[in-house]
């Protein structure tokens, strides 16, 4: 057991976050970019799609402690746990410092807003955010929204990208 938790923080330590996730038991799709190793205690209870990409800090949690309440409370619980597992779709993007409770499955095409706790059913080619995360438009409502702040940079070098933001309005 004390060999196993070594090995988990080795892992922790030296591997890629997505390659930590797949080591842990997450099923990731292909073309993944997490920004997270915080998994919870049953990594193997989530499932990522294609194409997703996360920022950083972002946990999953796969379990509710509160329970532990109940289990003080009623015999018939004492031994209960409460778990619930977590499917993410394909071309997510989850912003930085979301957590992702028990029982949670977001469809596909959604990006999820910085700092959003995020439980339920998240349906397909949205934007969702807040506390707890709310429907806010649909993929197409937020394009048209962001199409004036959009620079053609990804693939440029750091100098190129630099010059270019300079003169960007």
């Amino acid at each position: 057991m004390l060999i196993t938790k070594i090995i988990q923080r080795l892992y922790k330590l030296f591997l890629s976050p997505t390659s930590y996730a797949k080591k842990m038991g997450v099923t990731v799709g292909e073309n993944c970019k997490l920004g997270t190793k915080e998994f919870g205690s049953e990594p193997y209870l989530i499932s990522i799609g294609d194409n997703f990409y996360s920022s950083s800090n972002i946990q999953f949690v796969t379990h509710d402690g509160s329970v532990h309440v109940l289990r003080n409370l009623y015999k018939e619980h004492e031994k209960s746990d409460y778990f619930g597992r977590i499917i993410i779709g394909n071309n997510v993007f989850i912003g930085y410092g979301c957590i992702i409770l028990p029982g949670t499955c977001v469809g596909d095409n959604v990006i999820i807003g910085a700092g959003s706790i995020v439980k339920g059913s998240l349906k397909n080619d949205s934007v969702y955010a807040g506390v707890p995360a709310r429907y806010i438009c649909s993929i197409k409502e937020y394009e048209n929204k962001v199409k004036p702040h959009l620079a053609p940079t990804k693939g440029l070098s750091f100098n190129e990208k630099k010059q270019y933001l300079k003169s960007f309005k």
